[in-house]
């Protein structure tokens, strides 16, 4: 994963970064993530291992992942959900009601935040938390 990685901006110039902007990078990661799983652990056809991790990327799932383990975050990891959570976002969801999408953005900025300044193990720690 590292190797993919070309970003020469330092924590501070990442921590200005639109939430919006981590949780774009860190909605790719997260489904990087999913699908190379599913090749990993299954023997599915591309469409079935499409409609399986789709399964796991809607907004309803990554609420609830974030809700399962916001107890084991750190103080900082807790204050990027945070800001992920409440930045205005002008996109109505279309399968989630809006508190589901809002909670779904906040792991996905958690997940960007983590990936952007290159924060693998414990990106991977959060992974395996489930």
């Amino acid at each position: 994963m590292e190797e993919l990685i070309n970003l020469d901006r330092t924590e501070e110039e990442i921590n200005l970064l639109s939430p919006l902007t981590w949780a774009y990078v860190g909605d790719c990661v997260y489904e990087l993530y999913i699908r190379t799983n599913l090749v990993n652990t299954t023997n599915l056809k591309p469409h079935k291992m499409h409609l399986e991790a789709i399964k796991h990327v809607k907004a309803k799932s990554q609420a609830t992942l974030l809700k399962n383990i916001e107890e084991r975050l750190t103080k900082e990891e807790k204050d990027i959900v945070r800001r992920g959570r409440n930045t205005k976002n002008h996109h109505l969801p279309k399968n989630a009601n809006s508190q589901e999408y809002m909670y779904a953005t906040a792991f996905e900025a958690l997940v960007g935040y983590l990936y952007l300044t290159k924060n693998f193990k414990r990106l991977k720690e959060i992974f395996n938390f489930f």
